[in-house]
């Protein structure tokens, strides 16, 4: 019941050879050169302090226009970005108006907490009880 073992086949230098430089041309066919980058406009940018000594960082270059916009745009809320949600899980809250108008006199909604004698000494005396606790 055990295995069968594979016989090693030992390949000369010419077979390792031309496996090496397919894999070579496989691999160099499917790599792309980026020479453009640009910031995420996903991710917030965290800005790191300058060394004061340095000369580079004390040259004066002009703004560009185009990248402060794409990070104004980034640390934006998704109700500033877009007009309506774009996931299913944003949709939740998006509305943000209540759907009643909450007025205070209504009593249907709104339950207070109503104090009598006895309720006012209780709620008093329990006060009380929580500072010994916190102590």
């Amino acid at each position: 019941m055990a295995g069968h073992q594979r016989e090693k086949v030992i390949q000369d230098e010419v077979h390792q050879n031309q496996f090496l430089r397919e894999q070579y041309l496989r691999e160099r066919r499917t790599q792309k050169l980026y020479t453009e980058y640009h910031v995420n406009p996903l991710r917030k940018v965290h800005t790191i302090a300058r060394k004061p000594m340095s000369w580079h960082d004390n040259l004066e270059e002009p703004a560009d226009d185009r990248f402060l916009n794409l990070v104004h745009h980034a640390a934006q809320g998704p109700r500033k970005k877009y007009p309506e949600p774009q996931t299913e899980s944003q949709e939740i809250g998006w509305e943000a108006e209540p759907l009643v108008n909450p007025e205070r006199q209504d009593h249907r909604l709104n339950h207070f907490r109503v104090y009598k004698d006895i309720t006012l000494y209780k709620a008093k005396l329990w006060l009380l009880g929580e500072k010994d606790h916190r102590k």
